[in-house]
Formats: C-alpha cells, structure tokens, sequence
C-alpha cells in the first residue's frame, strides 16, 4: 500500500512539473516570427470612409494576448451596426485566420495570407435562400500609411464577384 502511495505521489509530481507555467526566468516567446507580424498594418485606431468620402464608421484594432491576437472593433457612423474580429496567425497551419461576428448575429471565419503585399482572407457560408455564397476580404496598405479594405461576395459560381464593402482607412 505504501508502494501504491508513493508510486502516486510520484506521477502527481511529475505531472504537475509538466504542466507549470513558465516561470519570469524562463518567459514565454510567442508570436515572434515574422508572419505574425504580416497584419500589423492593420493595428491602431481609423476613420473609415467610403468611396466619396462620407465617413462610414470608426475601427480600432488593438494587439491582445501577448501580441498574437489582432481584436478589431467596428462601430458604424450611419447606422447603429457594429462587429468585432479575432485574427491570429496560425503557425502550424501557416494561415491568418479571422473570426467576425457583429451585432445583426452574423458569424463570419475566413481565412488566408499575404497575397501581392495585400491580406486576402476568404470564407463561405450559407446563402439566403440555399446554396453557398463565398466571402473575400481585402486589406491593402497605402504608401501613405493608409489602407483599403475591400469586402466582396460571390454565390456558387464565384465567377461574378459584389462589393459588399469598400472602405478607406485613415489616421484620425
């Protein structure tokens, strides 16, 4: 029996010792390499304005957990629509994945890269009405420290593609 209980206390131990956090003499590192720092354009607070100027509403994108999470939050100016996003680079995959989700209950996942200097991430969901309807967005960063994102929609096909969305990002 004392076998047993040594024996138990024993693997309890090791378990624990595997399971520690790091301690602040041995920290973590995570997120360090470059391709989580692809999407950091995107990072800081924007007006947001349509293609005639208009503004079309407020983004802040804020880094959280350690740096590997960009956390977006969209409020709109002309209308009381509002959403948020996770985006995270995933390493072992080797893919930048977003999660939307807004306040009409719209649950959005892409997911893609860096494609010509600019973040392209796509996803399908549901269409009204049956069938499957495909989402891209993209992100293009200006000379000038502005940006363009540009978000289209396709059915089925994906041969005709509808902008959805066509903001231009500015510094307030």
């Amino acid at each position: 029996m004392r076998f047993l209980a040594a024996l138990a206390m024993t693997l309890l131990a090791a378990a624990a010792t595997a399971q520690a956090p790091a301690t602040p003499s041995s920290p973590l590192k995570p997120c360090t390499a470059p391709e989580h720092r692809q999407f950091d354009f995107w990072v800081g607070d924007w007006v947001v304005r349509n293609p005639a100027g208009k503004e079309a509403g407020r983004n802040r994108i804020e880094k959280s957990n350690d740096g590997c999470v960009l956390h977006e939050r969209w409020t709109s100016s002309t209308s009381p629509y509002r959403g948020e996003s996770l985006n995270v680079y995933d390493a072992p995959r080797e893919v930048w994945h977003q999660t939307w989700v807004d306040n009409g209950g719209l649950l959005l996942t892409l997911e893609g890269g860096l494609r010509d200097g600019a973040m392209v991430l796509e996803g399908e969901r549901p269409a009204k009405g049956g069938g499957r309807e495909h989402h891209r967005i993209r992100w293009t960063p200006g000379a000038d420290g502005t940006l363009r994102q540009q978000w289209e929609v396709s059915g089925d096909d994906r041969r005709t593609w509808k902008t959805l969305f066509d903001g231009r990002y500015a510094r307030p």
